[in-house]
């Protein structure tokens, strides 16, 4: 005889068939009582109560079998949070993660830049937070809602790695766990600082134990194919998105 549990999973799965789950209930009730004594009017009742109430605890097993087909049948999403101070190349890297390429030179944001990459079942959504001074204060409410945090820094302004470094600091100490890739950006301009120089500045192993990747990459307008920086910052955020569905 069927158990509560093995019951309640029949039902879901049949339910979701179309139209047939009282069949199957009531074959479940007759075969269940083949070759048993007859049963008198109140054993019928207390019986026909007990079945009511299977019938009743499978509902919410139906609902969650239909929710889960319904979350299956949608592509996976996700949302990787990228920052950095003003100026630092974000746009321009967001840009041509998306295109392939930069085909017109990007001005710094000024607000917030959500970016959608699409390859079959899978989407990787982009959020960018301008780096201005009055825009820096919002940075931490996304950080829970981020299965990876970007953070791109102007590799030719050293002068400009104390503030950097703070912000990161302040924003890892509230995602112990958070995956983190730095992004040391414009490697292409004279006197731009190695990625060495820059795991140094940043303080980076002071962080924390969690996954963490430093990539020097840089673009420029009318480059027809990606660096070889770049491309290995979005494969290794492809597969960190896979790894996270």
């Amino acid at each position: 005889m069927l158990g509560l549990r093995e019951a309640g999973v029949l039902g879901a799965s049949v339910a979701l068939a179309g139209g047939v789950a009282y069949f199957i209930w009531n074959y479940t009730s007759s075969s269940s009582s083949s070759g048993e004594k007859t049963q008198t009017r109140p054993e019928k009742e207390a019986k026909s109560a007990a079945e009511e109430r299977r019938r009743e605890a499978v509902v919410p097993d139906v609902a969650a079998a239909e929710r889960q087909k319904a979350s299956e049948s949608k592509p996976a999403g996700t949302q990787v949070l990228v920052l950095g101070l003003y100026g630092a190349g974000k746009s321009s890297l967001l840009n041509c993660l998306a295109t392939g390429c930069l085909e017109q030179d990007m001005q710094p944001t000024q607000g917030f830049n959500a970016v959608s990459i699409n390859r079959e079942d899978l989407r990787i959504e982009f959020l960018e937070i301008g780096g201005k001074e009055e825009l820096r204060q919002y940075w931490q409410r996304y950080m829970s809602k981020a299965l990876l945090l970007v953070f791109v820094v102007d590799s030719s302004c050293p002068e400009l790695f104390p503030v950097a470094k703070k912000h990161l600091h302040e924003l890892l100490a509230s995602e112990p766990s958070l995956p983190l890739m730095v992004l040391a950006n414009k490697q292409d301009l004279s006197g731009a600082c190695g990625i060495t120089d820059l795991h140094d500045a940043l303080s980076l192993s002071e962080i924390g134990d969690r996954r963490l990747f430093l990539i020097g990459t840089h673009v420029k307008r009318g480059e027809i194919e990606l660096g070889s920086g770049l491309q290995d910052a979005r494969d290794l955020i492809t597969q960190m998105v896979c790894d996270g569905r």
